[in-house]
């Protein structure tokens, strides 16, 4: 799936030896949340959008401890 914003596909982060997570543009949000929902993959979306430098509004959904990061990104990777 490419990132509405920078035309890059998403990407599931996991630096920081936190839970992974997913940072994407507020307008694909119902499209990721559709496709990890299908997968039963567990996550929670972040109450607050974030705005930089004026850009668009920009969300993070963190992956459960449980998911598997690579599993999440091979979904993402295979929607055009």
């Amino acid at each position: 799936m490419i990132d509405a914003t920078t035309k890059q596909p998403l990407r599931v982060t996991t630096e920081g030896g936190a839970s992974a997570y997913i940072m994407l543009n507020v307008e694909q949000l119902d499209s990721v949340r559709a496709i990890l929902d299908a997968n039963k993959v567990l996550y929670w979306v972040d109450e607050e959008s974030l705005t930089f430098d004026g850009g668009p509004e920009t969300i993070v959904i963190n992956l459960s401890y449980r998911a598997d990061p690579a599993a999440v990104q091979r979904l993402l990777d295979s929607v055009p």
